[in-house]
């Protein structure tokens, strides 16, 4: 887009911190007693058909109490701010199976799961597993670090709360569209050189045929909607291939003013997830970070949250760049990692941070 054209973007979706911290209830639905008791149906189910979590569909189950929540949940997703927090999942009397069924049960209903790696992971789990994510192929949700303001490969992100760190582990959101509203005040030439190409490190999991690389904008148009794509480390190591061209003066000149203004206190949204909280973010409108933690000694009291990618039917159009990372679903959307050949799989296992349970598509 020429640097004539580019205009600020209004709507639900650009909004303060600030402003929305003062109106919880905006972005805050919490399970009625109804909706858990149709929940507990659905787990009951699960557990006695062992029923593989891949074969979970929303519409299998009596769900019109959580319905009502989850399709005010969905407005927002798409329609409204862009994210939401659903609160109540009872995950202290559910076992970690129990509490992904009624979490795969609740992300059907947007969309579907798809691979977070390539090993076809359909279920991630966010924990310390003492992982440098500075190096080329580390990924910082297997680290206690601090992570910076990014978007996620997928429609929609859900992150459903186990267990809490001991200290620290708050996430931070911020508007996209609020973001990209003050990066083209200050410098329409910065905002400018956010909507070219960049070079992104693929981190070591290259689907066939493809190069360790991939090709996208940060700021993307497409029917008049502002769309998002931001990860600076895949941008920064990309570096390491020679035939990358070399990132310009100019461009990390708009990463720091993009990352400050993500970064500001008048800018962002903090929340604090507390046991059985699931936060859902529309990628494509929201950014999202992380502070570091300090996590409990006793394994089975550790930070634990389990993280779903959906790809959303009804989400927006995207332009072409975006498949140069992904392949598309059967319905037209990104579908992550997956790799040609590699089944999809929803690990409950220790290789990605759970006690050792684990459950696959058969």
């Amino acid at each position: 887009m020429e640097i004539d054209r580019l205009q600020p973007v209004v709507g639900e979706r650009v909004w303060t911190g600030p402003q929305l911290a003062s109106t919880p209830e905006r972005w805050t639905h919490t399970l009625s007693a109804a909706a858990i008791d149709e929940l507990d149906t659905v787990v009951a189910r699960c557990r006695e058909q062992q029923t593989p979590l891949l074969d979970i569909r929303y519409d299998d189950y009596e769900l019109s109490a959580l319905r009502t929540t989850l399709l005010d949940v969905r407005r927002e997703l798409q329609d409204g701010v862009g994210f939401a927090l659903l609160r109540g999942l009872p995950v202290e009397r559910y076992s970690l199976a129990d509490a992904a069924a009624a979490y795969f049960v609740i992300g059907a209903f947007f969309g579907e799961a798809v691979s977070q790696n390539a090993k076809g992971h359909a279920l991630g789990h966010v924990r310390d597993l003492g992982v440098d994510p500075t190096t080329p192929t580390g990924r910082g949700y297997q680290s206690s670090h601090k992570l910076n303001f990014h978007t996620d490969p997928t429609d929609v992100v859900g992150l459903l709360c186990i267990n809490k760190a001991r200290r620290g582990g708050e996430s931070a959101i911020v508007s996209a569209g609020t973001v990209y509203n003050a990066v083209l005040a200050e410098s329409p030439e910065l905002a400018h050189v956010l909507t070219q190409t960049f070079y992104r490190d693929r981190r070591g999991e290259i689907p066939a045929g493809r190069d360790p690389w991939y090709r996208l904008p940060i700021f993307n148009f497409k029917d008049g909607r502002l769309l998002t794509n931001f990860v600076r480390s895949t941008i920064e190591k990309a570096q390491r291939f020679d035939a990358v061209p070399r990132l310009t003066d100019a461009q990390r000149a708009a990463f720091e003013l993009m990352e400050r203004h993500a970064g500001s206190p008048h800018h962002y949204l903090k929340m604090a997830f507390e046991p059985g909280d699931i936060q859902l973010l529309n990628n494509h409108y929201i950014l999202h970070s992380r502070s570091a933690y300090e996590d409990y000694a006793e394994p089975e009291r550790r930070r634990h949250l389990l993280r779903l990618w959906l790809a959303c039917a009804d989400g927006p159009a995207l332009p072409s760049p975006y498949f140069e990372f992904m392949d598309k679903t059967e319905a037209g959307r990104p579908n992550g990692y997956l790799m040609p050949g590699v089944v999809l799989s929803t690990p409950l296992g220790v290789e990605d941070g759970g006690p050792g349970e684990s459950a696959q598509r058969m």
